[in-house]
């Protein structure tokens, strides 16, 4: 990590006029505050000052104390597409104290419990998002409009035809120490995926809300919507944001991978444990990992347009299987619960503690299931034992709301989350949808 009197340079090597203080609200939306370089130094030592109360999910009442983001040195970065601006992530603090109420706070608590095992969890996050456009009626379509194959993955026309909006983003990844390696078109007309090289789980976290920060702005420039929301579309696959997980010793090593499986996934008796924890746990996860009323229209039991929705519904794990929530790539975890309307730094933490308590009670998975569970009858299901994830956001928060042991290692956010997906929840099923007019309004 860089000094002080080094980050100092760096500001003024590269012209830059102003530093955002970054953090995040509980919904994982990136709040900022724009100070003047001269007074940078500042943003280390006492934090940049926000009320709290005017924030998402900080529980700070109007008449509470200020809540101060401290940057972390570590994270500060170039922001390429607003020239002469930097950007440094920050963590809450309340009374010179870190708050329990951050999410980022949260998980690096999180994080300590593996440190104090000598561990690091790595990971690698997928997002996925849509770009689109507003037609002349203002509904919106997707950005391209050539881009209507039923089954459009991989397709060149389409990630040709948004290169220049792909080629503007990855450029100021790049720019921001971000490594990208694969950029594809994904299964939904307008869908892409941009691939970064894994690493530690708080710095994934960070990286991901510059990532949609940048995808974004980016966007906006050149006219167009860059959406992560799981399920834009009914009849299209929708945006995951799937989370690979590995866990390294000091040395390096992932104690996640044994080439002497027996199961041949390659995995070692301490992935088994964590994963067992996670399925223990799918339910609760779910709440955090798939936090929105559109989440689950991304997973359901089911098919669409394209054949597959590629979103998990069933807590099960396989080989390889992208039908299973967690699939096994070799080594590793791949856990395809998260969409990318959840805030990493919570969903993260959730993981960690879920997987912990696998590890400390020594939970088995069972054994994995390598066929399309797509495919199979609710009595097959059954017989195999294979349970469904809640199909509804206030099913989720019901789960999480019995989980005492994620709500006790996550601490007061939890309380606060799932308060606000609760009012979530009521606006939703008080709504009158288009939906419902188009089937009642006459009809009775």
């Amino acid at each position: 990590m860089m000094t002080l009197e080094e980050a100092e340079v760096f500001l003024r090597e590269n012209d830059i006029q102003y530093v955002l203080a970054q953090f995040v609200d509980i919904h994982g939306a990136a709040k900022t505050k724009s100070v003047p370089v001269k007074h940078f130094a500042s943003i280390l030592q006492e934090g940049a000052g926000f009320a709290g109360f005017a924030v998402w999910g900080l529980g700070i009442e109007p008449h509470g104390p200020d809540f101060m983001a401290v940057g972390d040195l570590a994270t500060l970065s170039l922001v390429p597409w607003q020239p002469g601006y930097a950007r440094i992530v920050c963590d809450g603090h309340v009374r010179a104290e870190p708050w329990p109420y951050d999410t980022r706070v949260t998980l690096k608590k999180q994080i300590q419990r593996l440190n104090e095992r000598g561990w690091t969890l790595f990971t690698g996050l997928e997002p996925e998002f849509s770009l689109l456009q507003r037609d002349s009626q203002g509904e919106i379509q997707p950005c391209d409009a050539s881009d209507t194959l039923s089954k459009p993955c991989y397709d060149y026309k389409g990630l040709s035809r948004s290169r220049v909006f792909l080629e503007k983003l990855v450029s100021s990844l790049l720019a921001s120490d971000i490594d990208v390696y694969q950029i594809d078109h994904e299964d939904a007309n307008g869908q892409f995926e941009v691939n970064y090289t894994y690493s530690d789980c708080l710095r994934s976290c960070d990286q991901f809300i510059f990532f949609k920060m940048a995808a974004a702005e980016i966007a906006s420039d050149m006219g167009l919507i860059c959406s992560f929301m799981p399920k834009p579309f009914a009849n299209r696959p929708g945006n995951g944001m799937h989370m690979h997980l590995s866990i390294g010793d000091a040395h390096g090593t992932n104690l996640f991978a044994d080439s002497n499986d027996t199961q041949g996934l390659g995995l070692s008796t301490l992935a088994y444990h964590f994963l067992g924890g996670l399925l223990a746990h799918a339910p609760a996860l779910a709440a955090i990992c798939a936090p929105t009323v559109n989440s689950y229209k991304r997973l359901v039991v089911g098919r669409s347009l394209t054949g597959a929705t590629w979103a998990p519904a069933y807590i099960s794990y396989g080989d390889n299987n992208r039908s299973s929530m967690i699939r096994i790539p070799g080594g590793r975890l791949e856990l395809r619960l998260p969409d990318g309307s959840s805030n990493p730094y919570l969903a993260t933490a959730a993981v960690i503690a879920a997987g912990l308590d696998g590890v400390d009670r020594k939970l088995s998975p069972g054994a994995p299931i390598n066929a399309n569970l797509y495919d199979w009858s609710s009595d097959a299901l059954k017989e195999a034992g294979v349970e469904i994830l809640p199909q509804n956001l206030h099913e989720a928060i019901r789960a999480l709301e019995a989980d005492e042991l994620l709500r006790g290692a996550l601490g007061p956010v939890v309380g606060e989350f799932l308060r606000l997906k609760q009012m979530e929840w009521v606006e939703y099923m008080r709504h009158v949808s288009d939906w419902e007019l188009r089937s009642y309004l006459e009809f009775f």
